[in-house]
């Protein structure tokens, strides 16, 4: 196999008994799924927890995986359920409208590195701090769509909502943010 193999082949050959197949796999994904459940769910041992989890399905899926979506779609629908999972463990007696309106907030990713420039800094506080207020729906689509680069249908299915739910919540949330930007508080 080379490096240029798909995510899909990888994980079929990881089916096949490939295991240098996974190890590729878990290169290419362990950053941005650790940084998607660090953003869902702040707490270290929780995201810690929940990384491990999301890998331990994966290994026990690989004989039933079957293709018919992408790999990274496949993966983040799993770590979002289980992110689902942990929230609703975390806030049982709370409704569902109170979960979305006070998720959990960003972490603090900044790099205070030399090279970064103050407008850079403050800019990119700005954005994690707009995010941070976004109902927890809004933020979870939007990092997809933004970060992974997933399409509608894409979210959809990560997310278990319907095509327009997502473009809804991606309106919204480009909306909160661009007021936020322009001056106002979304």
């Amino acid at each position: 196999m080379s490096e240029a193999d798909s995510d899909e082949d990888l994980m079929l050959a990881y089916a096949a008994g490939d295991a240098a197949a996974f190890d590729r796999l878990y290169q290419r994904f362990r950053k941005p799924l650790f940084g998607f459940l660090h953003r869902g769910l702040q707490d270290a041992s929780m995201v810690e927890e929940c990384f491990q989890d999301v890998w331990t399905r994966v290994i026990k899926s690989r004989r039933s995986y079957q293709p018919s979506a992408r790999f990274s779609t496949w993966l983040f629908q799993i770590a979002h359920n289980r992110m689902v999972d942990v929230w609703r463990r975390q806030r049982p007696n709370d409704s569902l409208d109170e979960m979305l309106d006070e998720g959990p907030g960003l972490p603090d990713t900044a790099d205070p590195s030399p090279e970064a420039s103050a407008d850079g800094f403050q800019q990119q506080r700005r954005l994690r701090d707009a995010l941070a207020r976004l109902p927890l729906e809004q933020r979870v689509a939007i990092q997809l769509r933004l970060e992974r680069e997933l399409s509608l249908e894409e979210i959809a299915e990560v997310t278990g909502s319907g095509r327009e739910t997502v473009k809804s919540r991606l309106r919204y949330a480009m909306d909160k943010l661009r007021q936020h930007f322009a001056g106002g508080s979304p």
